[in-house]
């Protein structure tokens, strides 16, 4: 029987393959609502006699519905836990990789099939997955007023305090699990691996990772009044004032109804500036607290020099939101330009992409900007400042690209998750990788999940450290894709762009 003694009680895993045990759904911290809602994480109670550790705990607020992996139900509280998959359950002084899952800030959970540990496991590292307060719950700005007028009573960036408590936890208990708390690598891709790059720059995270790998970081962050207007928004939906107290009585559901409620009303309204094209209400927001700095900023200036940086981002990043119809639909060039305007894109980058693309419809030219903007662009030049800064640094591009039943199997957003975790045959990777994996795509993802362990065990994912005067990254393919037929970042017509993107 494994059992394991966490800070807070004694816990029961399962072996679900080989020597590799798992231990799901352990509490960081308090469940987050009732006295301890909006405010920082609290202390998980501690338990006696050996609690089940067999299945995943409650997922975070929110209303999607993503395939094999559990809902979200109001009455749901438990949501802030931590899930353990080790192959050292006797003892041990593993490399530990922590993932954090993406979502737009809004959804997800590490309970998403394509998140197994398993096969990291079996690759050397005890892998540890988590769950953190999403949406209006995670990163809704609350007004402070009262007594709690400097703003420490209802902080912004919950959640990514959420993923702090959760750090900590490893830091006190992943002993217990055979790994090594001196040697820590936090993973997350989208605004997962966004929200690790805002712990680069946080003091409150400051020592709790040694390495740090990014897939296809997002780039917005929002100003304290991009967020409040958001607030203000969202509030009316749910037909409560904007204050502390009439967001406290809107329960849970109330306000995961009420985001949704803006989200469909920016999508119809094609006037509603950049939020029209792809309505993401929620970002970690630049509080100067919390989050001291946006990311690319702090980064440049040094911070998170002493972490080691491993940065991917895929080659046809926007297609995926396209193909699942979370994203506008821009197909004249009438619409190309407004949008180009309405994110304030350099002068001529439209054009450049459609001179690269000359026989693409508008379509395709807009998604091809759009990935660019939202992650290639961002992922480079984290990648680069953080080198210039002096840290140690990596590059990778995923282009792994095949014809399917249905047509162009693209390189898309989320493609690249299944091949690192090792998990293409999960039935919940097809839609991502376009079907059944071949004997190519086993041996890609037997190469990423190598670079991943390698990276977390040594800081060496097999490839030389990123040079920013070259900037040749990794490119990720199976034997049978052709390099020729892959789009490559227009990385020149980003010259005059700045960042980071700050969007209302």
């Amino acid at each position: 029987m494994d059992i394991f003694e966490t800070t807070q009680g004694a816990v029961r895993g399962f072996r679900a393959s080989g020597e590799v045990v798992a231990v799901l759904g352990i509490p960081y911290a308090a469940p987050p609502f009732g006295a301890h809602r909006f405010r920082e994480p609290a202390p998980a109670a501690p338990w006696t006699g050996v609690r089940d550790g067999t299945a995943f705990g409650p997922v975070a607020p929110q209303s999607a519905e993503l395939p094999g992996a559990p809902v979200w139900s109001p009455g749901d509280e438990d949501v802030l836990t931590v899930n353990v998959w080790t192959p050292a359950p006797d003892g041990g002084s593993l490399p530990v990789l922590v993932w954090i899952h993406g979502g737009a800030y809004t959804f997800g959970s590490s309970a998403q099939p394509d998140f197994d540990g398993h096969a990291l496991a079996r690759a050397g590292l005890v892998v540890v997955t988590l769950n953190y307060r999403l949406g209006f719950e995670g990163f809704g700005h609350v007004p402070a007023t009262g007594p709690a007028a400097d703003g420490t009573a209802h902080p912004d960036n919950r959640g990514l305090l959420d993923q702090v408590a959760a750090l900590r936890w490893v830091r006190e208990n992943i002993a217990a699990f055979g790994g090594d708390p001196g040697n820590v690598t936090v993973a997350g891709q989208s605004s997962g691996a966004a929200s690790i790059a805002c712990l680069m720059v946080m003091d409150r995270a400051h020592g709790l990772f040694h390495r740090a790998v990014l897939h296809s970081p997002a780039s917005p962050c929002y100003t304290p009044g991009i967020a409040a207007a958001t607030t203000r928004e969202v509030a009316a939906a749910a037909g409560r004032p904007a204050t502390p107290e009439g967001l406290a009585a809107a329960t849970p559901q109330d306000l995961v109804t009420a985001s949704d409620q803006v989200v469909d009303d920016y999508r119809r309204d094609p006037a509603s500036g950049s939020r029209h094209y792809d309505p993401s209400l929620y970002a970690p927001v630049l509080d100067g607290d919390v989050l001291p700095t946006d990311p690319l900023t702090g980064i440049a200036e040094g911070a998170g020099r002493d972490v080691d940086l491993l940065v991917c981002h895929t080659t046809e990043e926007y297609w995926l939101l396209d193909a699942v119809g979370s994203c506008a639909k821009v197909t004249t060039g009438e619409q190309l330009e407004r949008f180009a305007e309405d994110f304030g894109t350099p002068e001529g980058l439209v054009a450049g992409y459609r001179a690269a693309l000359p026989d693409a419809p508008v379509l395709d030219v807009y998604l091809a900007v759009f990935g660019d903007l939202l992650f290639g662009e961002y992922a480079c030049r984290l990648a680069e400042q953080h080198a210039r800064a002096g840290g140690r640094t990596f590059l990778s591009r995923f282009d792994r690209r095949r014809t399917g039943p249905d047509g162009a199997v693209r390189a898309w957003h989320c493609a690249d998750v299944p091949f690192a975790f090792g998990n293409i045959d999960k039935e919940c990777a097809a839609f991502l990788i376009g079907g059944a994996p071949t004997s190519a795509d086993h041996h890609l993802a037997a190469r990423m999940v190598g670079a991943w362990a390698g990276f977390a065990a040594t800081g060496e994912p097999g490839w030389p450290p990123f040079d920013a005067a070259t900037g040749r990254p990794e490119v990720w393919r199976t034997d049978d894709t052709d390099e020729g037929d892959g789009p490559a970042p227009l990385r020149a017509l980003w010259a005059q762009a700045e960042f980071p993107l700050l969007r209302a």
